[in-house]
């Protein structure tokens, strides 16, 4: 069976570009202890170790949601990549701000779990931009239709763990890279 794929409704206003220039991320150390915060797009071009989330959404078919981010965005825009990933502004909570980037970005509202943490540092090839977080990855359920906002993503669909692999291996550079890190390093249903 194929998976099908969803376009997000509506043309991108650009909202996001505006966003990201006025959002502030919590800056951290090697074990994730507050050092600061700066804007997010000056994190994003020095390479400053900083604060993010991902979250993963399994359906009741054990299929992951992933959403192709819209092509437009800042870093890595037009890769498949893990339902939703975000930043804590400086004094959110983490889990608060999972839940509230899930809401914004597709339209869901669930429980989420803590599944594990992990640091990565990637260079989006097109923009320059470097992603240097200490991630903290969520996972919740979820079975209905997401509602994308179009200014963040372009296209969603869900996907066996399986499936997921073999389109990794036969075409790995449309995938970002902290998806493909959660893919290698977390034991997803097969």
């Amino acid at each position: 069976m194929k998976a099908r794929l969803v376009a997000a409704p509506g043309a991108p206003a650009r909202v996001s570009v505006r966003r990201d220039e006025a959002e502030f991320v919590t800056l951290v150390d090697a074990r994730d202890r507050v050092t600061g915060s700066c804007g997010k797009l000056d994190a994003h071009r020095s390479g400053r170790l900083h604060r993010a989330f991902s979250i993963v959404i399994l359906n009741q078919q054990d299929e992951l949601l992933l959403q192709r981010r819209a092509g437009h965005k800042y870093h890595f825009g037009g890769y498949w990549s893990n339902a939703c990933c975000g930043h804590p502004r400086p004094g959110e909570s983490k889990s608060a701000a999972a839940r509230r980037r899930l809401n914004e970005e597709l339209g869901i509202d669930v429980a989420l779990e803590k599944r594990t943490e992990l640091r990565y540092r990637a260079s989006d090839p097109v923009s320059g931009l470097i992603e240097h977080e200490y991630l903290h990855v969520y996972s919740g359920s979820f079975s209905g239709e997401p509602r994308p906002d179009p200014d963040e993503v372009d296209a969603w669909r869900w996907m066996s763990g399986a499936r997921i692999r073999r389109a990794m291996d036969r075409h790995p550079d449309s995938f970002t890279p902290w998806f493909r890190l959660l893919i290698e390093r977390i034991s997803w249903p097969h």
